[in-house]
C-alpha cells in the first residue's frame, strides 16, 4: 500500500521528528509512506490532484493536525486516519470554523490517535465525533547522543564565556522560536537571578520558525545577563546537550505532549515544565519532574533543585522508569502497524 502523509515538518522541531518516526514504523511493515509538508498545499483539491493522478498515485493517507492536515483531506475520496496534535484540542477548538472542520475530519477517518487520554477525554468533550474511533498511543522515545560532541565548544559557540565550565549549571531551554512556545517567558526571572549566581545560565536552543519573533527574542537575550541563544543542532547533537545540561526547560503555553520532555527524562535529565494541561500529563510534580507557575516559582524550584541531591536523583530515577514504561517504540510501531491496516 502506498501512503501520503501530511504534517508540519520545519527541520528539527517535534512534529518532523514524531513524523519521521511514524514513517519509518509505517514502512517497516512493507508499506511506502510519502512524508508532505502541510504548507506545500493551498487547498484539499490539490492533494486530490496530487493523490489521483500520475506516478504519484496513492492508496490512503494520514495526517499529524486535524485542522492543518486532516482538513486537505476531506476530498481525496480515499480512506485516511488522522493524529491529533496538541493545537487541535488545546486552541482550534475555540474557533468554531476550525472545529466544525475537526468534526468533519473525525466524521470521515477511518481512525484518529491521541497521545494522551487526556486529549481523547477533551476530544469527547469539545467534539462530537465517534469516541470508539480514538485510539490513545503516547509517543515513542528513543534518544542517541554524538560521539563527538565537546561540551565546551557548545558552550562557546552559544555565546558563553566562562573559565570554569564544569562549575556552570545550564539549563536548557528546547525549543522552535514560535509564539506558542513562549521562550521568553522566563528571561527576566532568570537574568535577575543569574545576577545573584553567575554560575546559573539559561540557553534557549531551537529553530527559528517565526522570523518576527526570532528577531525579538535574539535582541531580548542580547540584553539579558545569562540568558543565551543557541544555534539548532541535529538531534544527535541536541540529546548530547541536553545530557550536560543540568535541567531540560519548557516554558510553552499549550503542548500536545512535549518530545523534549520526553527525551530530556530518557536521557536522566531533571525536568522543569511549564504547569499546563499538556505538561501535566506526562510531568508527576516532584516525582518525574517539577511543574511551576510563573517565573517567579520557576526560580523557587531551581534553586530548590540545586540544592536538593536527593530530589535530582529521584527526579532522573522515576523520569526514566516513565519513559520505560509508557513511551516504548516497539508499542508504537505495533499500534500504528495495526491501525494501517484499517486503509486497506
Amino acid at each position: 500500500m502506498k501512503l501520503l502523509f501530511l504534517a508540519c515538518l520545519s527541520p528539527k522541531t517535534g512534529n518532523c521528528t514524531t513524523a519521521e518516526r511514524i514513517r519509518d514504523h509505517i514502512e517497516s511493515a512493507g508499506h511506502v509512506c510519502v512524508l508532505r509538508d502541510t504548507r506545500d498545499f493551498d487547498s484539499a483539491s490539490e492533494v486530490k490532484l496530487l493523490m489521483s493522478q500520475g506516478p504519484e498515485r496513492f492508496d490512503a493517507a494520514l495526517a499529524i493536525h486535524l485542522f492543518k492536515g486532516g482538513r486537505l483531506l476531506l476530498d481525496v475520496g480515499l480512506p485516511f486516519g488522522v493524529i491529533f496534535g496538541g493545537t487541535d484540542i488545546n486552541e482550534d477548538v475555540k474557533d468554531e470554523h476550525k472545529r466544525s472542520v475537526m468534526e468533519e475530519v473525525l466524521h470521515r477517518a477511518r481512525f484518529a490517535v491521541a497521545f494522551t487520554e487526556e486529549m481523547k477525554h477533551k476530544a469527547e468533550t469539545y467534539l462530537d465525533c465517534d469516541i470508539t474511533k480514538i485510539h490513545v498511543q503516547a509517543q515513542g522515545i528513543e534518544t542517541r547522543t554524538s560521539p563527538n560532541f565537546s561540551w565546551t565548544d557548545f558552550l562557546h559557540t552559544s555565546g558563553v564565556r566562562v573559565d570554569r565550565v564544569d562549575d556552570l549549571h545550564v539549563f536548557l531551554l528546547v525549543c522552535g522560536l514560535r509564539k506558542v512556545k513562549d521562550p521568553l517567558y522566563l528571561l527576566n526571572a532568570f537574568s535577575e537571578w543569574h545576577a545573584q549566581n553567575p554560575l546559573v545560565i539559561l540557553i534557549i536552543i531551537g529553530p527559528k520558525i517565526d522570523p518576527v519573533l526570532s528577531s525579538e527574542v535574539e535582541e531580548c537575550v542580547k540584553r539579558s545577563a545569562g540568558v543565551f541563544l543557541a544555534a539548532e543542532r541535529n538531534q544527535e547533537e541536541l540529546h548530547a546537550a541536553m545530557r550536560k545540561s543540568f535541567a531540560v526547560v519548557n516554558s510553552s503555553v499549550s503542548e500536545g505532549m512535549s518530545a523534549a520532555i520526553l527525551e530530556a527524562m530518557d536521557l536522566c535529565v531533571p525536568v522543569l515544565a511549564r504547569d499546563i494541561p499538556g505538561n501535566a500529563a506526562v510531568v508527576q510534580h516532584e516525582h518525574s519532574g517539577l511543574l511551576y507557575t510563573s517565573p517567579e516559582e520557576f526560580v523557587l524550584l531551581s534553586k530548590r533543585l540545586l540544592g536538593d541531591e536527593e530530589l535530582q536523583k529521584n527526579l532522573r530515577t522515576n523520569g526514566k522508569r516513565y519513559i520505560m514504561e509508557r513511551h516504548d517504540c516497539v508499542k508504537e510501531r505495533t499500534t500504528y502497524q495495526q491501525l494501517v491496516e484499517k486503509l486497506q
